[in-house]
């Protein structure tokens, strides 16, 4: 009878152990959501991004000295690398589907290559937007940067591994048939992408390995964007050829 008792009371205090955990700690799922309540509306976000890009326009151009320029461009990239954060979680949730290229986030269904290309030209830039997104994944890669690498039946860490020699910044991950975006800052680094494998879901942030797209895939390109190249183009709105 004594045995049974404390029994009963070990129980008892491991569910309320637990009880109390969980009140103390609200679950991944509605801090994710509440993560992604708590953005500026889209509109605002695009809006507020090109009178940025406007300001360093006007002082890039009104620079007279290429020690000056090149820190505008320097405050340029951090600010790029900051807000593509915004862009991306503003597209959370947005379901996937092959032929997807809604312009607005939550609303329809957007492709990966047009999640990609969507919140570049959102951001600022100015690239064909369609033709891009329907082309392989490589063939965008090489339209805005030069800085790629190419992995081939290899393991994950090696990508890894390889991204932080490169450091942290925005990088387009071209894959097998899928591209994504690798967003690595404050020493965290995650898969943003439109997830043919949830597409409900869609639109999403999750761990470079694990059971996803990046990891599964045999053939991987790489390419680190936000370069100083491409940010000056960013300033001074130069388009890309298709």
């Amino acid at each position: 009878m004594k045995l049974q008792n404390i029994i009963i009371l070990t129980l008892l205090f491991l569910l309320s152990c637990t009880s109390k955990s969980q009140e103390k700690q609200p679950s991944a799922e509605k801090a994710r959501i509440a993560d992604i309540d708590s953005l500026k509306p889209y509109p605002e976000l695009k809006k507020e991004t090109l009178e940025r890009k406007e300001a360093f326009r006007d002082a890039y151009n009104s620079s007279k000295n290429s020690e000056r320029q090149d820190s505008i461009l320097t405050e340029a990239q951090n600010y790029l690398l900051s807000v593509s954060d915004d862009f991306f979680r503003s597209w959370y949730n947005t379901p996937w589907t092959f032929h997807g290229h809604s312009q607005t986030p939550k609303e329809g269904s957007i492709a990966c290559g047009y999640f990609i290309t969507t919140t570049l030209r959102d951001m600022g830039f100015n690239i064909p937007r369609i033709k891009w997104a329907q082309q392989t994944s490589e063939y965008m890669i090489k339209k805005i940067t030069t800085d790629v690498k190419r992995f081939r039946q290899k393991p994950m860490i090696d990508v890894i591994n390889y991204i932080k020699t490169k450091g942290e910044g925005l990088y387009i991950v071209g894959l097998d048939c899928h591209v994504g975006y690798i967003y690595y800052q404050n020493g965290s680094m995650s898969f943003v992408h439109a997830n043919y494998y949830r597409p409900k879901i869609g639109v999403m942030s999750e761990p470079m390995t694990g059971r996803n797209p990046l990891n599964d895939s045999k053939y991987r390109v790489i390419g680190k964007i936000f370069d100083k190249e491409m940010v000056r183009n960013w300033i001074l709105n130069t388009s890309y050829s298709e």
